[in-house]
């Protein structure tokens, strides 16, 4: 959310923003309630002070004097029961808009209208070239006997899958290994919730507009996460932490539910877009400062790099456009792995500077030892290991002429073998 201060001091800056990210919000509208509620709520609080004037001055007053004195308490009442009531209609209305208003990008953020249009910072490792016809991972997989895709799909409908015996070891792996890559860099582990309720939804920006892409739980009103920063981020929803305490860095293991709604004919062949998956995030909380939020951008990009590297896959770096970016995201830079399959570098990575946006929303302050105000707090979150996305390239690279596949050096000591055989 956004300090409504600002938009009332800079409407085009919100409108551009809204306009290069592709969001529908009616900026002028907004002002338009906020200067209603501006003015009724100042009526309130004159009546308020003329109220508490007349009702100190009434004993001291003369019968008729009194009467009359009683009578302006009465029309001041009226008045402020009138207003009251046009207050309430327009809160919800104000909340609304104000849910809606998307966060300006970066100065440093390409405009463009979708992912084709990101741009690519570096390149990573080298693309192999292969002196056979390669399978890929679903290919792989089957005749491993290591992927089920067909079962899957039998018990739960399309996007659904089992990793089966190695398969199944090799996704258990890299997650355990890409979580214990940060707890060595000092996050924290929490093992969080994946029912959330729609506070939590809305305090991390998916809700209102990414209410299609998630399973609601219509009958508790809990929502099935799509990623661990939900949970990780609203952590501390509503609290005033201590300077002391930030930055606050967290990590988590979980499961993660997407609907993949408009997804309709899309990537519907192997694990690259499914319902069910598994992801270590990393999200982290620090204080209000530009510089404090780019040296943690910087640190959240380069512990996801650093998994890929010790996997030794090739990947590349891109600053994500403004119509690629979400509603709250000042920033996001991808990271891209190569999927021979695929021929292309494909999403596995997005790490994201929200700024106080998320903070606001959530109410998530800390105190400031200096001036001992309450600040809202900078989030910041990014994607460490996603698997079984991650698993397409570990296969389609590591794959042996004979059908075999090699398991990459790190995984080795949680695989218990370095190769993969029917």
């Amino acid at each position: 959310m956004i300090d409504i201060k600002l938009i009332e001091a800079q409407p085009a800056r919100f409108k551009e923003a809204a306009r290069t990210k592709k969001f529908d919000v009616d900026i002028d509208r907004l002002l338009e309630v906020y200067d209603e509620l501006k003015t009724l709520r100042q009526k309130v609080q004159d009546i308020a002070t003329e109220k508490n004037r007349i009702g100190k001055a009434v004993p001291k007053m003369a019968e008729q004097q009194r009467k009359q004195a009683i009578a302006e308490l009465s029309e001041f009442k009226e008045q402020e029961q009138k207003y009251d009531e046009r207050i309430k209609e327009l809160e919800p209305q104000f909340e609304e808009l104000m849910l809606l208003v998307p966060q300006p990008a970066g100065d440093d953020v390409p405009v463009g209208e979708d992912d084709t249009e990101n741009v690519e910072i570096r390149r990573e490792g080298q693309i192999r070239k292969f002196d056979f016809k390669p399978k890929d991972h679903i290919e792989l997989g089957t005749a491993l006997d290591i992927i089920d895709v067909e079962r899957g799909v039998k018990l739960s409908g399309t996007r659904n899958y089992f990793l089966k015996g190695d398969g199944a070891l090799l996704h258990w792996a890299v997650l355990r290994f890409s979580l214990e890559h940060m707890k060595a860099k000092g996050y924290v582990p929490l093992m969080v919730p994946l029912l959330v309720r729609d506070e939590a939804m809305r305090g991390t920006a998916y809700y209102p507009g990414g209410e299609d892409q998630a399973y609601r739980m219509e009958k508790d009103e809990l929502n099935l996460v799509g990623t661990a920063e939900v949970p990780l981020t609203a952590y501390h929803m509503g609290e005033i932490l201590q300077k002391e305490q930030l930055p606050a860095k967290y990590v988590s293991m979980s499961s993660c539910f997407r609907r993949e709604a408009g997804a309709a004919g899309k990537d519907t062949y192997g694990l690259y877009r499914i319902h069910q998956f598994d992801k270590v995030e990393q999200v982290v909380v620090c204080e209000n400062d530009e510089q404090e939020s780019d040296k943690y951008h910087a640190e959240i990009l380069h512990n996801s790099e650093e998994v890929l590297q010790a996997l030794e896959l090739p990947y590349r770096v891109v600053n994500v456009c403004t119509g690629d970016l979400g509603r709250g995201q000042i920033k996001k830079f991808d990271i891209e792995t190569w999927m021979p399959s695929r021929e292309n570098y494909c999403e596995t990575h997005s790490a994201s500077k929200f700024g106080e946006f998320q903070s606001r929303r959530m109410n998530l302050r800390y105190k400031d030892t200096e001036s001992k105000k309450n600040i809202f707090c900078h989030t910041l979150n990014n994607t460490v290991i996603a698997s079984p996305r991650v698993l397409i390239p570990i296969l389609e690279l590591y794959q042996n002429a004979d059908g075999s596949v090699t398991v990459p050096k790190v995984l080795r000591p949680y695989m218990g073998k370095d190769r993969i055989t029917r």
